[in-house]
């Protein structure tokens, strides 16, 4: 999940193209019904059940409200989902390639009952919130992908991993390389009181103490930690690979087998 434009489709392919060093079977579903292209190899389309572009035809409707009842028409028609999911093994890994538009997951409850629905097929879910690493040079666009962020995490109700996306593109050439701090050299985590301070700049003062409280929710909710993810890295894939399966607890109730070098 995401906002339009974060990576996400170039996330599943990322994920794809690694698992094929490995004896994992990566299989990615776009549940995108507005998608025109993606460049991973989709399992399953919802375009072959329903599509915007055939729902704004059909139903004389705009962008948006095609695109909120073609996942309303999903969960209506499920069945078409629940065969698909119901040919693959135990041990077969599923990515759900999901829309991007924020009111899907704060708006309407179509997002949650998908994931209850999934949930009862025996899956194991996570959720994966993918930001665009340029976030970081704005404060603002940065609390609020983390107040979107926090929002999806509380609206779903499962397990939740952020990723900050295309750090490939501003790694090695940033000067804001000293308002972050490498946990392990494997998270980012940006300082909320750096934050509040570049914040207290560029917003009016009147808005101090709410970014302040917005700022101390974010701490207490654990959500300004990150897991870069550099695509030209195997290795920065690899640990993402790993904090998913240690919150779906992927693999521990199987044999030991071979993992991601």
């Amino acid at each position: 999940m995401g906002p339009a434009g974060c990576g996400k489709s170039t996330y599943c392919y990322s994920l794809q193209q690694r698992a094929l060093d490995s004896a994992r079977n990566v299989l990615v579903i776009n549940l995108d019904p507005a998608a025109e292209n993606y460049s991973y190899s989709a399992y399953a389309d919802i375009k072959e059940l329903v599509s915007v572009e055939q729902v704004e035809e059909e139903l004389c409707l705009g962008p948006n409200g095609a695109l909120v009842y073609c996942m309303e028409y999903l969960l209506e028609n499920f069945e078409w989902l629940e065969e698909i999911l119901g040919g693959l093994l135990d041990n077969d890994y599923v990515i759900f390639d999901c829309p991007g538009q924020i009111e899907l997951y704060t708006h309407y409850s179509f997002m949650k009952d998908f994931t209850v629905a999934v949930k009862h097929l025996g899956f194991q879910l996570c959720g994966v919130y993918l930001l665009d690493s340029q976030v970081l040079s704005d404060p603002s666009k940065y609390l609020g992908g983390c107040l979107s962020a926090l929002s999806t995490m509380l609206q779903l109700e499962i397990p939740h991993v952020n990723v900050l996306s295309k750090m490939d593109l501003v790694k090695g050439n940033t000067s804001d390389d000293d308002d972050l701090e490498d946990e392990e050299d494997s998270l980012i985590c940006p300082d909320m009181t750096q934050l509040l301070e570049a914040l207290s700049v560029t917003a009016p003062q009147m808005f101090y103490r709410l970014n302040q409280a917005l700022s101390q929710l974010l701490e207490d909710y654990s959500l300004t930690q990150f897991i870069p993810l550099n695509i030209q890295e195997p290795e920065s894939i690899s640990f993402v690979f790993s904090q998913i399966d240690q919150a779906i607890q992927y693999g521990e109730d199987a044999e030991v087998r071979d993992v991601l070098p």
